[in-house]
């Protein structure tokens, strides 16, 4: 195998005529891959992203296999067509905070899109919304404009993308609320499978998505959550400046931070995790 790509979580490798999507351990917060792994973290995203891409089966992916992958890969590998991939994270919000909570506070719109005035943190939108941000390969992404998709996507990709990431978010957060979990917002790849729009990467994991206790939720300022948060706001307690290289973590908080992994996926698939 041949090793192409080391991402901030995620390493790719080339098979023959497949690739091989190996998630490590490693914690990622504002773009920078922290030093200290969360152990066991690599194997549940995969086993929650597959069980995702199971659920949405009728939405094209570029999974191959989840068992046909060398040994020491097991359970935190798949095997993946390669795509093309298009080069926009899609986000799809339910609920205010984070990036587009910031955005609204200066401006009164995320993405250019106008919202209602007074919202708070951590409140329900009208309706969920398409909020795109650029695919950078070093440095933040920055978020972009329905209108900056089109500009280099073409509209009909450009709808293709909004409605497929909306649908993606709204079926998995209904699916999410009847186990107790509010997802407030989720980011999601697509790439090329020849002339079909593919889902690749993950899909509703707790690095990708913000998950809420329900019973917990109450608007007015940050939510308690089972996903890369916790991390996050962590980090951002130490005085780090967000930039490499980022702090240690501590042993209470990786313990911590792997306790609301394991939980985010026990309540979403109902599934224990050994």
């Amino acid at each position: 195998m041949k090793h192409v790509h080391a991402g901030k979580v995620r390493d790719l490798y080339e098979d023959g005529e497949t690739l091989l999507l190996v998630a490590s351990d490693r914690v990622s917060v504002y773009d920078v891959a922290l030093p200290t792994p969360i152990p066991d973290k690599g194997a549940l995203l995969t086993q929650l992203s597959n069980w995702w891409f199971e659920f949405f089966a009728d939405v094209p992916n570029h999974v191959l296999s989840t068992t046909d992958v060398p040994a020491e890969f097991a359970g935190r590998a798949v095997r993946v067509k390669p795509l093309k991939m298009v080069m926009v994270e899609c986000v799809a919000r339910g609920y205010l905070t984070g990036g587009g909570l910031k955005e609204y506070q200066a401006t009164g719109t995320v993405s250019g899109i106008a919202l209602p005035p007074g919202l708070r943190d951590g409140d329900k939108l009208p309706e969920p919304i398409f909020t795109p941000s650029t695919k950078a390969s070093e440095g933040h992404d920055e978020a972009i404009t329905f209108e900056d998709v089109v500009a280099q996507e073409g509209r009909e990709v450009a709808e293709r993308l909004r409605e497929l990431t909306l649908s993606i978010y709204t079926r998995g957060a209904e699916h999410a609320a009847s186990r107790g979990v509010i997802v407030a917002d989720t980011k999601v790849e697509f790439g090329w499978d020849g002339d079909v729009l593919t889902l690749g990467d993950e899909v509703l994991t707790s690095d990708s998505s913000r998950f809420w206790p329900a019973d917990q939720w109450e608007p007015g300022h940050a939510q308690p959550s089972f996903d890369k948060q916790f991390v996050r706001d962590w980090s951002v307690s130490t005085g780090w400046d967000k930039e490499p290289p980022g702090p240690e973590i501590p042993a209470d908080i990786v313990a911590a931070t792997r306790g609301k992994y394991v939980e985010a996926y026990e309540r979403i698939t109902g599934r224990g995790w050994v």
